[in-house]
Protein backbone atom coordinates (compact mmCIF):
# COMPACT_ATOMS: atom_id res chain seq x y z
CA UNK A 1 0.00 0.00 0.00
CA UNK A 2 1.05 3.42 -1.01
CA UNK A 3 -0.22 6.77 0.49
CA UNK A 4 -0.60 10.12 -0.80
CA UNK A 5 2.73 11.80 -1.62
CA UNK A 6 2.79 14.68 0.52
CA UNK A 7 6.42 15.03 0.70
CA UNK A 8 7.23 18.29 -1.47
CA UNK A 9 4.28 19.95 0.43
CA UNK A 10 5.65 19.77 4.28
CA UNK A 11 9.59 20.51 2.42
CA UNK A 12 8.62 23.70 1.19
CA UNK A 13 6.99 24.87 4.60
CA UNK A 14 10.22 24.09 6.30
CA UNK A 15 13.69 25.39 4.25
CA UNK A 16 15.45 25.09 7.82
CA UNK A 17 15.12 21.36 8.58
CA UNK A 18 17.78 19.56 9.01
CA UNK A 19 16.94 15.98 9.47
CA UNK A 20 15.81 13.53 7.33
CA UNK A 21 12.38 13.59 6.19
CA UNK A 22 11.02 10.57 3.43
CA UNK A 23 7.73 9.43 1.84
CA UNK A 24 6.34 5.87 1.85
CA UNK A 25 9.01 4.59 4.03
CA UNK A 26 9.08 0.77 5.28
CA UNK A 27 8.30 0.20 8.43
CA UNK A 28 8.74 -3.57 8.50
CA UNK A 29 12.45 -3.93 8.75
CA UNK A 30 12.76 -1.78 11.65
CA UNK A 31 10.31 -3.36 13.65
CA UNK A 32 11.71 -7.02 15.34
CA UNK A 33 8.65 -8.46 14.06
CA UNK A 34 9.44 -8.05 10.51
CA UNK A 35 6.13 -6.88 9.91
CA UNK A 36 3.72 -4.02 8.84
CA UNK A 37 3.20 -1.43 6.10
CA UNK A 38 4.75 1.98 4.95
CA UNK A 39 4.94 5.23 6.54
CA UNK A 40 2.93 8.20 5.24
CA UNK A 41 6.12 10.45 5.89
CA UNK A 42 9.34 9.25 7.76
CA UNK A 43 11.07 11.99 9.75
CA UNK A 44 14.56 11.62 11.70
CA UNK A 45 15.55 14.76 13.24
CA UNK A 46 19.07 16.06 13.74
CA UNK A 47 18.57 17.41 16.75
CA UNK A 48 15.91 18.53 19.76
CA UNK A 49 15.84 22.17 18.06
CA UNK A 50 15.18 20.70 14.63
CA UNK A 51 12.25 18.20 16.09
CA UNK A 52 10.86 21.40 17.68
CA UNK A 53 11.03 23.26 14.39
CA UNK A 54 9.87 20.16 12.56
CA UNK A 55 6.59 20.21 14.94
CA UNK A 56 5.81 23.80 15.17
CA UNK A 57 5.74 23.54 11.10
CA UNK A 58 4.07 20.71 10.92
CA UNK A 59 0.47 20.98 9.72
CA UNK A 60 -1.92 20.18 12.66
CA UNK A 61 -4.42 17.65 10.16
CA UNK A 62 -1.33 15.28 10.16
CA UNK A 63 -0.74 12.97 12.68
CA UNK A 64 2.17 11.99 14.40
CA UNK A 65 3.17 8.83 15.72
CA UNK A 66 6.52 8.05 17.95
CA UNK A 67 8.25 5.32 17.24
CA UNK A 68 11.61 4.06 19.01
CA UNK A 69 13.79 0.53 18.25
CA UNK A 70 10.29 -0.92 17.53
CA UNK A 71 10.91 -3.89 20.17
CA UNK A 72 7.39 -4.15 21.38
CA UNK A 73 5.47 -2.81 18.20
CA UNK A 74 3.11 -4.21 15.89
CA UNK A 75 2.63 -2.03 12.60
CA UNK A 76 -0.89 -3.25 10.58
CA UNK A 77 -0.43 -4.14 7.24
CA UNK A 78 -1.91 -0.91 5.89
CA UNK A 79 0.90 1.45 7.02
CA UNK A 80 1.11 4.44 9.19
CA UNK A 81 -0.82 7.64 7.87
CA UNK A 82 0.72 11.04 8.64
CA UNK A 83 4.21 11.24 9.51
CA UNK A 84 6.54 8.58 12.24
CA UNK A 85 8.80 10.11 14.13
CA UNK A 86 12.34 8.27 15.14
CA UNK A 87 14.77 9.76 17.08
CA UNK A 88 18.26 9.17 16.05
CA UNK A 89 22.00 9.72 16.66
CA UNK A 90 21.37 13.14 18.29
CA UNK A 91 19.03 11.84 21.04
CA UNK A 92 21.87 9.35 21.88
CA UNK A 93 24.03 11.23 24.20
CA UNK A 94 25.01 10.09 27.67
CA UNK A 95 26.31 11.45 30.38
CA UNK A 96 27.73 11.35 33.55
CA UNK A 97 26.74 13.83 36.19
CA UNK A 98 27.43 14.50 40.25
CA UNK A 99 25.30 13.04 42.65
CA UNK A 100 25.08 9.60 41.41
CA UNK A 101 23.10 10.73 38.00
CA UNK A 102 22.99 9.82 34.29
CA UNK A 103 22.02 12.40 31.43
CA UNK A 104 20.59 10.08 28.66
CA UNK A 105 18.89 10.76 25.77
CA UNK A 106 16.21 9.60 24.63
CA UNK A 107 17.46 7.15 21.88
CA UNK A 108 19.77 5.45 23.71
CA UNK A 109 19.30 1.73 24.02
CA UNK A 110 18.03 0.86 27.52
CA UNK A 111 21.03 -1.79 27.41
CA UNK A 112 23.76 1.18 27.26
CA UNK A 113 21.80 2.73 30.20
CA UNK A 114 22.75 -0.51 32.05
CA UNK A 115 26.34 -0.27 30.74
CA UNK A 116 26.45 3.12 31.50
CA UNK A 117 24.98 2.99 35.13
CA UNK A 118 27.38 0.19 36.05
CA UNK A 119 30.57 1.50 35.03
CA UNK A 120 29.43 4.55 36.76
CA UNK A 121 28.81 2.40 39.66
CA UNK A 122 25.33 3.46 40.11
CA UNK A 123 23.53 0.70 41.22
CA UNK A 124 19.56 -0.61 40.91
CA UNK A 125 19.25 -0.26 37.34
CA UNK A 126 20.90 -3.86 36.05
CA UNK A 127 17.62 -4.80 34.80
CA UNK A 128 17.84 -2.94 31.37
CA UNK A 129 19.71 -5.12 30.34
CA UNK A 130 17.21 -7.27 29.77
CA UNK A 131 14.46 -5.01 27.78
CA UNK A 132 15.44 -4.24 24.11
CA UNK A 133 13.89 -1.10 24.16
CA UNK A 134 15.11 2.30 23.76
CA UNK A 135 15.20 5.42 26.86
CA UNK A 136 12.33 6.81 25.23
CA UNK A 137 10.15 3.77 25.39
CA UNK A 138 10.95 3.10 28.84
CA UNK A 139 9.70 6.53 29.74
CA UNK A 140 6.21 6.35 27.80
CA UNK A 141 5.19 2.61 28.93
CA UNK A 142 7.39 2.87 32.53
CA UNK A 143 9.91 -0.24 31.50
CA UNK A 144 10.98 -3.26 33.98
CA UNK A 145 11.73 -6.35 34.83
CA UNK A 146 13.19 -7.97 37.78
CA UNK A 147 11.62 -6.16 40.10
CA UNK A 148 13.23 -2.56 38.54
CA UNK A 149 11.00 -0.06 37.13
CA UNK A 150 11.64 2.97 35.33
CA UNK A 151 9.22 4.83 37.97
CA UNK A 152 12.21 3.66 40.59
CA UNK A 153 15.08 5.65 38.78
CA UNK A 154 13.85 8.50 37.27
CA UNK A 155 14.40 11.94 38.53
CA UNK A 156 13.62 14.11 35.60
CA UNK A 157 12.51 14.37 31.51
CA UNK A 158 12.87 16.75 28.27
CA UNK A 159 9.92 16.20 25.99
CA UNK A 160 8.31 18.30 22.38
CA UNK A 161 4.31 18.30 22.33
CA UNK A 162 2.96 18.66 19.42
CA UNK A 163 3.33 22.63 19.00
CA UNK A 164 7.14 22.51 19.13
CA UNK A 165 7.09 23.84 22.90
CA UNK A 166 9.81 22.40 25.35
CA UNK A 167 8.54 20.72 28.49
CA UNK A 168 11.05 19.80 31.83
CA UNK A 169 8.79 17.01 33.38
CA UNK A 170 9.93 15.76 36.93
CA UNK A 171 9.54 12.22 38.16
CA UNK A 172 5.84 12.68 39.36
CA UNK A 173 4.49 14.62 36.72
CA UNK A 174 4.56 11.31 34.71
CA UNK A 175 1.59 9.81 36.27
CA UNK A 176 3.58 6.51 36.68
CA UNK A 177 1.93 3.17 37.15
CA UNK A 178 2.35 -0.49 36.03
CA UNK A 179 3.15 -0.52 32.44
CA UNK A 180 1.58 3.31 32.15
CA UNK A 181 2.55 6.75 32.01
CA UNK A 182 0.05 9.79 32.18
CA UNK A 183 2.12 12.18 30.60
CA UNK A 184 0.36 13.60 27.21
CA UNK A 185 0.27 11.31 24.93
CA UNK A 186 1.47 14.10 22.13
CA UNK A 187 4.88 14.36 24.39
CA UNK A 188 7.93 13.38 22.42
CA UNK A 189 10.40 12.60 25.02
CA UNK A 190 13.82 13.32 24.30
CA UNK A 191 16.26 13.11 27.43
CA UNK A 192 15.81 11.87 30.55
CA UNK A 193 18.19 11.99 34.15
CA UNK A 194 18.21 9.02 35.96
CA UNK A 195 19.57 8.37 39.62
CA UNK A 196 20.48 5.40 41.67
CA UNK A 197 22.32 4.47 44.69
CA UNK A 198 26.05 3.89 44.78
CA UNK A 199 27.05 -0.01 43.49
CA UNK A 200 30.39 -1.62 43.40
CA UNK A 201 31.09 -1.45 39.14
CA UNK A 202 32.06 -5.28 39.31
CA UNK A 203 28.97 -6.56 41.24
CA UNK A 204 26.69 -4.37 38.63
CA UNK A 205 28.61 -6.11 35.31
CA UNK A 206 27.59 -9.63 37.42
CA UNK A 207 24.29 -8.56 37.71
CA UNK A 208 24.06 -7.76 34.27
CA UNK A 209 25.32 -11.12 32.85
CA UNK A 210 23.06 -12.87 35.50
CA UNK A 211 20.09 -10.13 33.16
CA UNK A 212 21.29 -11.68 30.48
CA UNK A 213 21.91 -15.34 30.94
CA UNK A 214 18.22 -15.44 32.51
CA UNK A 215 16.89 -13.50 29.46
CA UNK A 216 18.76 -16.22 27.19
CA UNK A 217 17.49 -19.05 29.05
CA UNK A 218 13.67 -18.09 29.36
CA UNK A 219 12.57 -16.04 26.58
CA UNK A 220 13.36 -16.88 22.88
CA UNK A 221 15.32 -13.82 22.08
CA UNK A 222 16.64 -14.87 18.48
CA UNK A 223 13.16 -15.17 17.09
CA UNK A 224 11.14 -12.45 15.18
CA UNK A 225 9.11 -11.29 17.97
CA UNK A 226 8.12 -8.12 19.88
CA UNK A 227 9.16 -9.10 23.86
CA UNK A 228 6.17 -9.64 26.34
CA UNK A 229 3.10 -9.33 24.50
CA UNK A 230 0.59 -8.99 27.56
CA UNK A 231 0.64 -7.13 30.62
CA UNK A 232 1.08 -9.04 34.40
CA UNK A 233 -2.62 -8.84 35.58
CA UNK A 234 -2.74 -8.29 39.08
CA UNK A 235 -1.44 -11.47 41.53
CA UNK A 236 -1.35 -13.05 38.11
CA UNK A 237 1.82 -14.02 35.51
CA UNK A 238 -0.16 -14.17 31.43
CA UNK A 239 2.11 -16.51 30.62
CA UNK A 240 0.83 -18.77 33.02
CA UNK A 241 -3.08 -17.91 32.35
CA UNK A 242 -1.69 -18.57 28.83
CA UNK A 243 -0.62 -21.53 28.96
CA UNK A 244 -3.67 -23.06 31.36
CA UNK A 245 -5.65 -21.79 28.89
CA UNK A 246 -4.28 -24.29 26.27
CA UNK A 247 -2.42 -21.35 23.98
CA UNK A 248 1.23 -22.63 24.12
CA UNK A 249 2.26 -23.52 20.28
CA UNK A 250 -1.02 -22.33 18.57
CA UNK A 251 -0.72 -21.17 15.56
CA UNK A 252 -2.89 -18.81 13.27
CA UNK A 253 -0.95 -18.25 9.72
CA UNK A 254 2.97 -17.50 9.87
CA UNK A 255 2.60 -16.79 13.42
CA UNK A 256 2.63 -18.66 16.61
CA UNK A 257 2.91 -18.70 20.57
CA UNK A 258 6.32 -19.13 21.48
CA UNK A 259 6.73 -22.82 23.20
CA UNK A 260 9.62 -21.36 25.51
CA UNK A 261 7.64 -18.30 26.91
CA UNK A 262 4.01 -18.24 25.91
CA UNK A 263 3.76 -14.37 26.78
CA UNK A 264 5.82 -14.26 23.02
CA UNK A 265 4.38 -14.27 19.69
CA UNK A 266 6.87 -15.84 17.38
CA UNK A 267 6.74 -14.58 13.37
CA UNK A 268 8.11 -17.43 12.18
CA UNK A 269 6.79 -18.32 8.69
CA UNK A 270 6.03 -14.75 6.58
CA UNK A 271 3.39 -13.72 9.35
CA UNK A 272 1.47 -10.83 8.47
CA UNK A 273 0.88 -8.20 11.05
CA UNK A 274 -2.56 -9.43 10.96
CA UNK A 275 -1.21 -12.61 11.55
CA UNK A 276 0.22 -11.76 14.97
CA UNK A 277 -2.91 -9.49 15.86
CA UNK A 278 -5.20 -12.24 15.46
CA UNK A 279 -3.74 -14.75 17.67
CA UNK A 280 -3.05 -12.17 20.16
CA UNK A 281 -6.75 -11.56 20.34
CA UNK A 282 -7.68 -15.37 20.11
CA UNK A 283 -5.00 -15.94 23.19
CA UNK A 284 -6.90 -13.04 25.08
CA UNK A 285 -10.42 -14.34 23.74
CA UNK A 286 -9.10 -18.37 25.20
CA UNK A 287 -7.86 -17.33 28.57
CA UNK A 288 -10.87 -14.64 29.39
CA UNK A 289 -12.94 -18.20 28.35
CA UNK A 290 -10.65 -19.77 31.02
CA UNK A 291 -10.51 -18.22 33.53
CA UNK A 292 -12.59 -14.96 33.46
CA UNK A 293 -9.49 -12.71 33.71
CA UNK A 294 -9.01 -10.70 30.28
CA UNK A 295 -5.51 -9.81 29.37
CA UNK A 296 -4.37 -6.30 28.27
CA UNK A 297 -1.90 -5.79 25.53
CA UNK A 298 1.43 -4.25 26.49
CA UNK A 299 2.84 -4.45 22.81
CA UNK A 300 1.83 -1.35 21.22
CA UNK A 301 -0.62 -1.89 17.65
CA UNK A 302 -0.12 1.47 15.43
CA UNK A 303 -1.42 1.61 11.88
CA UNK A 304 -4.20 1.22 9.89
CA UNK A 305 -5.95 -2.33 8.57
CA UNK A 306 -5.31 -3.25 5.53
CA UNK A 307 -8.54 -5.33 5.33
CA UNK A 308 -11.60 -6.45 6.44
CA UNK A 309 -10.16 -9.75 8.64
CA UNK A 310 -7.63 -7.61 10.09
CA UNK A 311 -10.02 -4.38 10.92
CA UNK A 312 -11.81 -7.49 13.33
CA UNK A 313 -8.36 -8.10 14.71
CA UNK A 314 -8.01 -4.44 15.38
CA UNK A 315 -11.06 -3.72 17.09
Amino acid sequence: MAFENILDDVKAAMGELRGQLSANEPMAPLTWFRVGGPAQLFFKPADEEDLRYFLANLPTEIPVTVIGLASNLIVRDGGIPGVVIRLGRGFNKITVEDGLRLRVGASVPDLRLAQAAARAGIGGMAFYRGIPGSVGGALRMNAGAHGGETCDFLVSARAIDRQGNLHLLDNKDMGYAYRHCSAPEDLIFTEAVFEGPPGDPAVLEQEMREVAAYREEKQPVKSRTGGSTFKNPPQHSSWQLIDAAGCRGLRIGGAHVSEKHCNFLINDNNATAADIERLGETVRKRVFEHSGIELQWEIRRIGVPLDAEELIAAA
